[in-house]
């Protein structure tokens, strides 16, 4: 069976690695490892992103660093993400991945124009989302967590809106069939949301947002978790 590669974009703060595990772990604890393998390459580190033809499946995780950077591994990244959609290799980018795979077929990244969105934030699907292989069936709108900065401030070309939130239009999004971006975190938890949220609190603040009542509201997102094992079951 062809595995599903988890494509590494960075790491989390050492201290919440130390606690939680890095960001490949908060997905291998979602997905399925058992009925199908998992690898992990990290081309922020300088790995090699291998052939696509062996590969099941794509994800492609958050990392801390802007896809505006434009750092040359994440050029890179990018022009093999388009050659993996172009092969209609199923392909989930979440966050920094999500960014990055608009930014490979053609749409615009920059700075939320509202700011920081950090929290469990309720997004709204579509009309199309009825239809979509990996959104059909949740419901219309549902929680999610969020930890983001940057967001996609234009849809490539051909992109199919998915979810919005209050804060990002663009909070998830499809190309054809096989390939699709969102901006919330299906492999968070509540408590790696609550230290993101402690870390930021002051940034937060000074945006306009109670910190407290943010961490308050921080609670379980059963229909985004299950998402990657949507997506599983697709690959």
């Amino acid at each position: 069976m062809k595995p599903i590669l988890i494509v590494k974009t960075g790491s989390t703060y050492p201290d919440m690695a130390a606690r939680f595990g890095d960001f490949e772990d908060w997905f291998l604890r979602r997905l399925d490892q058992a009925s199908r393998p998992v690898h992990v390459v990290c081309p922020q580190a300088g790995e090699e992103l291998p052939p696509l033809a062996p590969l099941g499946g794509v994800i492609i995780t958050g990392s801390h660093d802007m896809v505006t950077e434009k750092h040359p591994w994440s050029e890179r990244s990018a022009l093999w993400l388009k050659d993996a959609v172009d092969r209609k290799t199923p392909v989930l980018g979440v966050c920094y991945g999500h960014q990055l795979l608009a930014h490979a077929l053609g749409g615009v990244v920059g700075d939320n124009p509202h700011g920081k969105e950090f929290g469990t934030v309720t997004i709204q699907c579509s009309d199309q989302a009825g239809q979509d292989s990996l959104f059909k069936d949740l419901p219309d709108t549902f929680s999610v967590q969020a930890c983001h900065s940057q967001s996609v401030l234009t849809l490539p070309p051909d992109a199919t809106l998915l979810a919005s939130s209050d804060m990002d239009p663009h909070h998830a999004f499809s190309i054809g069939r096989r390939a699709w971006g969102v901006q919330f975190h299906p492999e968070f938890d509540g408590r790696i949301l609550r230290h993101y949220v402690t870390r930021f609190s002051a940034e937060l603040s000074r945006q306009g947002n109670d910190v407290d009542r943010l961490l308050a509201a921080i609670r379980d997102t059963p229909e985004s978790e299950a998402l990657l094992r949507r997506f599983q079951a697709i690959c």
